[in-house]
C-alpha cells in the first residue's frame, strides 16, 4: 500500500532527530513513515482542542503529520528522510497548552 517515496528502494540507513532524538530510516522513506517506524504516534497536537495527533492518510491529504523542518511547517508525509535532518513538533497554540 506505501511505496517509499524515491525509486528505486534502497538499504542505505540514515539517521535525523525528532525533538532531539535520534531516529532510524532508510533512503526512500518519509519522515512520517520513519516516525512510525520508530514507534512514534503522536507527533503534533491540534490547536483546536490540544488532542495528540499522528500520521493518518500517509497521502498528503489529512495535514495531521504537520511538523517543522528548519522552522518550516510541512507535511512528513510528503518530505524524504535526509541524513542529519532537524525535525520538530509543531509549537502548540492551544490555549490549555503548557
Amino acid at each position: 500500500m506505501f511505496k517509499p517515496l524515491e525509486t528505486p528502494p534502497s538499504d542505505e540507513q540514515l539517521s535525523f532527530t525528532f525533538d532531539g532524538k535520534p531516529v532510524a530510516a532508510t533512503r526512500g522513506m518519509s519522515v512520517a513513515g520513519a516516525l512510525f517506524q520508530s514507534s512514534t504516534d503522536a507527533i503534533r497536537n491540534t490547536p483546536v482542542s490540544g488532542s495528540a495527533r499522528g500520521p493518518f492518510c500517509m497521502m498528503g491529504a489529512c495535514y495531521d503529520c504537520l511538523v517543522q523542518i528548519d522552522g518550516v511547517t510541512v507535511q512528513a508525509c510528503q518530505i524524504p528522510v535526509t541524513d542529519g535532518l532537524v525535525v520538530s513538533r509543531v509549537p502548540n497554540t492551544h490555549k490549555g497548552a503548557e
